[in-house]
């Protein structure tokens, strides 16, 4: 490889990190051009008017408990019912005593309660089957619908299309691929990871923070070095690696390199009293880089409310150590949820972003109708329930039902591809649209006969 500052070493295309390239500049831009964003929306594939749509993915790591959140089931028996009152709301539902401020803004978001899948009860299992509307199989890894979006849409600005906050999943329990990425659309179309907890003294991210010799490579000499590296690397330009670092790599300088990035990014432009209404813990913090990221042009972004069911206290709640109790949940992971998405949505409302901005709450599966022994439930991805508010989607309903004990749907069952058709429909995205799939063969956005849950809209 070329290092033009003259202190870097040479490596092969699959020793190339992200730093190095950035010291030689670099080949082009990821997302779609112009002239092929306009042949896709000639074909119809997105929905010109609806070009302003965004989304925030909050994916609740670890699977909430349906009986103690969402799903009330207040005349059930109490080994199902759980120890938690309901309480009314500013919708035509009830929700769990412990979720207070979803009570407050419960106007502005709908919650569907009778969402199913038929993977296995683990965790990646389920994230692949949540954020990408289908089940990993054949060794064919699905891109997640951030990936899909930054496909047909392309990014708005020197910001990414798809940003992860704050970095993307860990370890699940099952080995699996957790459906965080580009899949068969390619490593051009993974996130942009953070990498960062934006709720520490001194914050930065750090891809804005340029390697020790970017000193050398001055923003007008851009030009210049390209036409270098061109001249040097035609033929190794031409190769499908070349291709994917120019879009990755290129994604990454434009970050280092725009004022506008690293606006986006600071949160200390943010009041005091605007971060501690969110929390100042790490998921309050980048639920607020979200909005923040979102106001700035971001088109998806995905906040992780927690890194792995391991070593964290999550919604996992098995009810022993070394999972979370249900007291917990209740004390610790429930009310800093409840603070950081209502915060999220009032904020996103009286700044005029909430119409334009789907914010889906969404999770890997549910927990058992039964209490275990150990006082927690176990996994249960028969049903559960996942909230939408925004972008179209009306608020202060119900929609579908679970049976008396929260077990299975009862009413409108919604599977992981009605969950990710619904994202696409407010994006404006075609659900009948092809993207190129594995061998190059035509690969429809959700399959046949999948629609998005229209009783929200």
């Amino acid at each position: 490889m070329i290092n033009l500052t003259g202190l870097g070493k040479s490596h092969d295309c699959n020793g190339t990190s992200r730093r190095d390239f950035l010291q030689i500049g670099t080949l082009g831009a990821i997302g779609l051009g112009l002239p092929q964003y306009l042949a896709v929306a000639e074909r119809g594939a997105v929905d010109p008017a609806k070009d302003k749509r965004s989304c925030i993915m909050i994916f609740n790591l670890g699977a909430p408990s349906q009986l103690d959140t969402f799903d009330m089931k207040p005349e059930a028996p109490a080994e199902v019912r759980g120890p938690f009152r309901p309480i009314s709301t500013r919708g035509d539902f009830q929700i769990s005593e412990i979720l207070p401020r979803h009570a407050e803004v419960a106007d502005r978001f709908s919650i569907v309660r009778s969402c199913y899948h038929t993977a296995a009860a683990v965790h990646d299992a389920g994230w692949q089957m949540m954020q990408t509307g289908r089940q990993f199989t054949g060794g064919v890894n699905y891109p997640h619908a951030g990936a899909v979006l930054q496909y047909l849409r392309g990014r708005r600005s020197d910001l990414p299309a798809h940003v992860v906050l704050p970095e993307t999943m860990g370890r699940g329990g099952g080995n699996l691929p957790n459906g965080q990425a580009g899949g068969f659309l390619g490593k051009a179309y993974d996130p942009f990871a953070l990498m960062a907890d934006p709720s520490q003294p001194g914050f930065q991210v750090p891809d804005l923070l340029p390697p020790a010799t970017l000193g050398d490579v001055r923003i007008d000499r851009r030009r210049r070095m390209r036409a270098a590296i061109e001249n040097r690397l035609a033929s190794f330009e031409a190769t499908e690696s070349a291709q994917m670092l120019n879009a990755n790599f290129e994604a990454a300088y434009r970050l280092m390199s725009s004022p506008q990035a690293r606006q986006a990014f600071d949160l200390t432009a943010e009041t005091d009293a605007t971060r501690q209404r969110y929390g100042m813990n790490r998921l309050g913090q980048c639920c607020l880089l979200a909005r923040r990221l979102i106001e700035a042009g971001v088109r998806f972004v995905t906040v992780n409310t927690f890194l792995t069911v391991f070593d964290e206290i999550t919604w996992d709640i098995h009810g022993s150590k070394p999972f979370t109790t249900i007291e917990g949940m209740k004390n610790i992971v429930a009310p800093m949820y409840d603070q950081a998405y209502s915060a999220l949505i009032e904020d996103l409302d009286q700044r005029g972003l909430l119409s334009d901005t789907l914010v889906a709450g969404l999770a890997e599966f549910g927990r058992t109708p039964k209490v275990n022994p150990a006082g927690g439930r176990d996994h249960w991805p028969q049903c559960f329930s996942c909230t939408f508010a925004g972008g179209g989607v009306q608020g202060g309903r119900a929609v579908g039902a679970s049976d008396p004990v929260g077990g299975v749907p009862a009413d409108r069952p919604a599977s992981p591809g009605e969950v990710i058709a619904t994202i696409f429909h407010s994006l404006g995205l075609d659900l009948q649209a092809e993207l190129p799939g594995p061998g190059g063969r035509p690969f429809p956005l959700v399959d046949f006969g999948v629609r998005e849950i229209k009783e929200l809209f």
